[in-house]
């Protein structure tokens, strides 16, 4: 064998051996907890949220910060999964849940502190599929349809973005994610039941948000949609609103209700969804995070940094002023009344100004 074979014998062995090594290496991200990192808070986040005093963040590689000192000081939690996550609810100060990507679920039963799966896209296609399946020997016809929906999440494996949660209280709360994936359960997360034939999005549209307003529960989503869970609580059913583009979220109050989206595009309705009028922001990029403070303003902020405030439900919005702007994807008010922001930057706090009326 002359010495070109020999080398290229030797590489060919080379290579095999490192694939070998890697494919050996390799652990899913649902097995691999979170990696410690000092460069956590500064890295990008998704979400943000309050348990009480505490402040909770969510973002990227399985990471979840926490403070205690009203943002000043953040510290990372112990985490299960090295999954993206995008949302996080905490409907009491102690048992919060956290949702991303892989449909991944995460349940912590300390504000916080230390969180478990309850869930993921492993799992997600089969417990579907024979749930489905167990309908459709007693249902009839009507559930085929959703059996074929059941055979394609297994299909996909673990891919199944989740992209918000919410809970009511530590027993009932939703998820929702990409292609209309709704998941439901009333025991805290120990079961998750899907809802897709439980809501009036025949394209299989992606759903982006959930809000509760004023006793109603809200999901926003793409091309237009916007659904709103029935009196009886069976059904999300279809808003008809002015604007064809996404919308990413919704917030109100008694009274008041705001749907924003791409292109800086809010609609505001005084009548629980049943008809809207356009808000004129002055932006042209998207508004992808809303709070309201303590004396009951919305704030709206966007993928550019853009800050707005209105002090008169909605109606006019006015800027801002911020000596630096960072993305945002998520927006809380700490217990000092100031504000707190996430991004693809990481965390920053706004100390604010009594805003002027817009």
């Amino acid at each position: 064998m002359n010495v070109f074979k020999r080398c290229s014998v030797m590489l060919l062995a080379w290579a095999a051996l490192q694939g070998a090594a890697q494919a050996e290496a390799y652990v899913d991200v649902l097995d691999l907890p979170a990696l410690p990192s000092a460069l956590a808070a500064s890295s990008a986040l998704r979400d943000v949220t309050r348990a009480g005093a505490r402040l909770v963040a969510v973002g990227p590689r399985g990471h979840i910060l926490y403070s205690d000192d009203l943002g000043s000081h953040w510290q990372q939690a112990q985490v299960p999964v090295s999954a993206d996550l995008n949302a996080v609810s905490f409907p009491t100060p102690e048992l919060g849940w956290a949702v991303g990507n892989d449909g991944v679920i995460l349940h912590s039963r300390d504000g916080g502190l230390r969180w478990e799966k309850q869930l993921d896209g492993r799992q997600l296609g089969a417990q579907a599929l024979a749930y489905y399946q167990a309908r459709a020997q007693t249902g009839g016809d009507q559930w085929a349809a959703w059996v074929g929906e059941g055979e394609r999440l297994v299909a996909e494996g673990a891919d199944k973005p989740l992209l918000d949660v919410w809970f009511s209280d530590p027993l009932h709360g939703y998820a929702v994610g990409v292609f209309n994936l709704v998941l439901h359960t009333v025991d805290g997360g120990q079961h998750w039941t899907p809802w897709l034939e439980r809501s009036d999005n025949p394209q299989g549209l992606h759903l982006t948000g959930l809000a509760s307003v004023d006793g109603a529960l809200y999901i926003s989503g793409e091309q237009g949609l916007l659904l709103k869970l029935s009196a009886d609580g069976e059904r999300f059913q279809r808003l008809h609103t002015p604007y064809a583009g996404s919308y990413f979220g919704v917030i109100g109050k008694p009274g008041t209700l705001l749907a924003y989206g791409l292109r800086g595009h809010v609609l505001r309705s005084s009548d629980g969804g049943a008809r809207w009028l356009p808000v004129n922001t002055g932006l042209n990029t998207s508004i992808t995070a809303a709070s309201l403070d303590a004396s009951g303003r919305f704030w709206l902020a966007s993928q550019a940094g853009d800050l707005l405030v209105s002090s008169n439900d909605g109606a006019r919005f006015s800027a801002v002023a911020q000596s630096e702007r960072a993305p945002v994807s998520g927006v809380a008010f700490d217990s000092a009344a100031d504000l707190v922001l996430v991004g693809e930057r990481g965390i920053r706090t706004l100390a604010l100004e009594q805003p002027q009326q817009p």
